[in-house]
């Protein structure tokens, strides 16, 4: 018997023959199933947390924020497309919605200890919050905002004389969705810097 006969008889024995009470091949199988049930769970989980639902669950987003961007352009339009929290708020590619997940903790932690349980306390961090969005969004050069919408899709013509001046000036000095328009889903905060006030 030659030496690559061996192996191979030599691998499958391996693989076949009991382990103490199962197969490396059954351990191995059951090992790759139970990681697609696993993985498929982490997905599903993490998709459930993207949905409308799962946003404004607790008080302080239903309340709040929620009631604010059910007055916006893109909760109700003249063409029925509607952008929900995570539209605007996860990204998409895997990657990045893992960061952005991870990111999200510390807002979970603020839901836990309180911070911002009340209107008042949630009105006191406002501007904290947005701040930290907008730079998020900034970073990004607003890629949730170009999942939908981008310059080249625009037909400049059809807009109003000020947004088409405004879109064509940010075009040129390479601005993003965020650098102005800062509250377009919820309330500006109060207090904001001047220079916010774009």
């Amino acid at each position: 018997m030659s030496d690559t006969q061996n192996s191979s008889k030599g691998w499958c024995t391996a693989l076949c023959k009991p382990s103490g009470r199962y197969s490396l091949l059954t351990l191995l199988l059951g090992g790759f199933v139970a990681g697609i049930i696993v993985w498929g769970g982490f997905n599903t989980a993490m998709e459930a947390t993207n949905q409308l639902e799962f946003c404004i669950g607790c008080h302080e987003m239903k309340d709040n924020v929620y009631q604010e961007y059910k007055k916006t352009i893109h909760y109700s339009n003249r063409s029925g497309v509607r952008a929900i929290c995570s539209d605007c708020h996860v990204p998409k590619d895997y990657a990045h919605k893992m960061m952005r997940k991870i990111q999200a903790s510390k807002e979970v932690w603020s839901k836990i200890t309180g911070t911002i349980d009340t209107k008042e306390k949630f009105e006191a961090k406002r501007l904290e919050l947005a701040q930290r969005e907008w730079a998020r969004m900034k970073d990004s050069d607003s890629r949730e905002c170009r999942n939908c919408h981008s310059f080249e899709g625009m037909d400049l013509d059809k807009q109003k004389q000020r947004s088409r001046k405004n879109h064509e000036m940010a075009q040129k000095e390479g601005k993003t969705c965020i650098d102005c328009h800062k509250g377009i889903a919820h309330q500006r905060p109060k207090g904001m810097p001047e220079e916010d006030e774009e």
